[in-house]
């Protein structure tokens, strides 16, 4: 998923001959919500058994996000402190507030539902925005400079979140926390990073990109494994509750609306130039469901309509994201290059 974004031009070309990856990968995960349905309807059993191994899953998927993370794109932020300090104003002040107030609206006598929507909606996307920018002429190479500043912060935040969310649910133990966040990202974040690093050292440039290539494919089969798991092994909670998900979708698509709004507003306001207001309306719509799922999974277990809720989030987004590129490249002023 990320790519060595320092030409950007040509990164563009190459996203442009993969405009059917987000269409694959939204039929992927759809997919993987049906077979994970039938698996918990027919046989419990069995779904019970795959769910044992959630936790090699969700090791696998966090190990494979934080192998394309590149910690030296951080860099590049000092180079536009004004974008980055609007972009990360917009998705950690001015989202929150938005987020509430849709989720309030909406899933209010759900408390699960609002949980699991309202986790969605706070963590801006560190992976695949950066392609859907490419693809609708942002600036990527300054969206790579927010990826570890939108990381970092989501993970310093995420405690706090929860805490919010649920401190007056008890649906969990504070006290663990540290550990959950040591066990299940600064290690794999440790290991992950001195593996890249040195297979940079050993390999040529070109093999490297290879093996960043089957990451970036593996990823997507290793979530929809993940949703498979959770619901397999949950299908009853979320049959109960299966109307509710009507208001999810309604919810994101509200969202996405009033995040474009906003982006355009901002942008206008602060007279950023084109690809720059791209790349804000992409941060500011896509969100890092992948790694939001696998913490909520470690941090509230026993929690299926949690997951569930962040799921059929990300189900809707993607579908959203394709038609936001879409709304976006029609307003260049000039258009991007074909490929």
């Amino acid at each position: 998923m990320l790519q060595d974004v320092s030409q950007p031009a040509q990164d563009f070309e190459v996203e442009v001959e993969n405009r059917p990856a987000a269409l694959a990968t939204a039929l992927l995960f759809s997919g993987a919500i049906v077979i994970g349905a039938l698996i918990g309807l027919v046989s419990p059993v069995a779904g019970e058994t795959i769910s044992g191994w959630l936790d090699v899953t969700i090791l696998l998927m966090i190990g494979l996000l934080l192998f394309e993370l590149r910690l030296g794109d951080a860099v590049r932020a000092y180079g536009n402190l004004k974008f980055i300090a609007i972009a990360w104003s917009a998705n950690f002040i001015l989202i929150p507030v938005i987020g509430f107030a849709i989720a309030s609206l909406l899933l209010d006598q759900q408390p699960l539902l609002f949980v699991g929507l309202m986790i969605y909606f706070l963590a801006p996307c560190t992976d695949w925005f950066l392609g859907f920018a490419r693809m609708a002429g942002g600036a990527s190479e300054l969206g790579a400079a927010l990826i570890p500043v939108n990381l970092c912060t989501q993970l310093l935040l995420f405690p706090l979140w929860l805490w919010v969310l649920t401190q007056h649910s008890q649906l969990i133990d504070f006290s663990m926390m540290p550990m959950l966040l040591l066990q299940w990202f600064l290690m794999p974040l440790a290991l992950s990073q001195f593996v890249r690093l040195t297979l940079t050292k050993m390999l040529p440039a070109c093999r490297m990109d290879r093996v960043l290539a089957v990451t970036g494919r593996a990823l997507p089969i290793v979530i929809a494994a993940l949703i498979v798991q959770i619901f397999a092994a949950h299908m009853g909670a979320v049959t109960e509750n299966w109307s509710a998900f009507a208001a999810i979708a309604i919810a994101v698509m509200i969202f996405f609306l009033a995040t474009f709004i906003l982006g355009a507003v901002i942008s206008r306001a602060a007279s950023l130039p084109h690809r720059q207001r791209v790349l804000l309306s992409i941060t500011m719509a896509a969100r890092n469901a992948p790694l939001m799922l696998a913490l909520t999974a470690v941090s509230l277990p026993g929690q299926p309509l949690v997951l569930a809720a962040i799921v059929f989030g990300m189900l809707v987004e993607i579908p959203q994201l394709t038609l936001l590129k879409q709304v976006l490249l029609s307003s260049a002023p000039h258009k991007p290059p074909s490929g």
